[in-house]
């Protein structure tokens, strides 16, 4: 039987062809791999919202009490290679390094944003990656970071769309370049199947998801997510961004659909239903470290086809190890309450899912609780219109 651990590079180490090969795709066959079969989960197409805080301990462990969370903010003008790699180096620096974080050894998997795919379009004249797409050059300076701290294997993840966006987004690139593995979070490979990572008790609407063995195999999971405002989340961030840890596929109310929509739930659920699935699939993978890309950003909407959607530049890079802190943090950037609720902006037309988080223990959404770092909130504010 192979070796199929994330120590084992054998079955994951690619050129571009071998990239398309893994990720069950050939260059001629590209269409055709997104409709490839699947097995049929324990779907959740619907289902009566739990009490706002479970009646059980969630699985994620809670914060250490007594301590501020730690939140560092940089700034960055452009996405020139040599300026993100200082400004992503001073953030890590700024929180005391990662070696609390990342152990001489470790895999490590770096889940990226890569929504809608290369066929959602773009905003008139702005690249994909300098508005709703995690920018490569950001990931490269992570992951240079991360192996710097003694990582043995690096993955780069995602359930991409279409295998296009790797290379049409110049991931494949930053693999080559860096030696780390695109895993295409769409299929088990290189495992046999997908398998179940548990929510734990207490969870609100799904009690486990269906994900790339790998993901449970890596000894340390980040998030690097692109700063956004996100119509039906209010906010799109390193939590938001595991969304993308399961094959939509495999999350549908009909296979009609071409998004999670089992994930969103009927009309009249969204509200309810949306932010607790944030929080399941967070308990199911926690995050160990969180980046976020503000450098160019999206408002009005998570991506083109919001109608509202408009590009924004705030210049700025967030980075910390609780992502519910990191979040708040970049919502305040943003110009936004991190603790405010459904119906003030931006949580238009759902709970927030940052208090959800705090009030399981997961982190502090409240300012007050964490210690900002580098620039100050104030000196880099930038108000980001909500998705009206």
């Amino acid at each position: 039987m192979p070796d199929t651990s994330p120590d084992s590079t054998a079955h994951l180490g690619f050129s571009r062809r071998d990239f398309l090969q893994v990720a069950g795709v050939t260059a001629a066959g590209l269409l055709a791999a997104s409709c490839q079969t699947a097995p049929t989960p324990t779907a959740v197409p619907s289902a009566t919202v739990a009490p706002l805080v479970p009646t059980a301990a969630a699985t994620a462990p809670a914060p250490a009490t007594g301590k501020l969370a730690q939140v560092a903010i940089g700034r960055a003008a452009s996405y020139d290679r040599p300026t993100v790699a200082a400004a992503v180096h001073k953030l890590i620096d700024q929180l005391g390094g990662l070696g609390d974080v990342v152990k001489p050894g470790n895999s490590v998997a770096i889940k990226v944003n890569l929504t809608g795919g290369v066929y959602s379009g773009q905003l008139p004249g702005v690249k994909p990656i300098e508005s709703f797409i995690t920018h490569p050059e950001v990931v490269r300076a992570l992951v240079q970071e991360v192996q710097a701290a003694g990582a043995s294997k690096v993955y780069i993840v995602e359930a991409a769309y279409e295998a296009e966006s790797w290379i049409n987004w110049d991931y494949d690139q930053v693999a080559q370049d860096t030696g780390a593995v695109l895993v295409d979070l769409t299929n088990a490979k290189p495992y046999g199947d997908f398998v179940q990572a548990p929510v734990g008790a207490g969870s609100y609407i799904y009690p486990s998801f269906h994900i790339n063995q790998l993901l449970l195999d890596v000894n340390v999971f980040m998030s690097v997510s692109k700063m956004k405002i996100h119509q039906l989340a209010g906010v799109s961030h390193t939590m938001k961004n595991l969304y993308g840890l399961v094959p939509y596929r495999l999350y549908r109310l009909s296979e009609q659909d071409q998004y999670r929509s089992a994930f969103h739930g009927a009309p009249d659920e969204m509200q309810h239903r949306l932010p607790r699935v944030i929080m399941d699939i967070n308990r199911a993978r926690p995050i160990h470290f969180s980046l976020i890309d503000g450098i160019k950003a999206i408002q009005g909407g998570e991506g083109p086809w919001i109608t509202t959607a408009a590009p924004i530049a705030p210049g700025v890079v967030l980075a910390g190890k609780n992502c519910v802190s990191t979040d708040a943090v970049a919502t305040a950037v943003m110009g936004h309450d991190p603790t405010a609720d459904y119906p003030t902006p931006p949580y238009l037309r759902c709970d927030n899912h940052l208090n959800l988080a705090a009030q399981l223990g997961l982190g502090s959404n409240r300012l007050q609780d964490i210690q900002v770092l580098g620039e100050s909130i104030e000196s880099v504010k930038i108000q980001f219109s909500p998705a009206w």
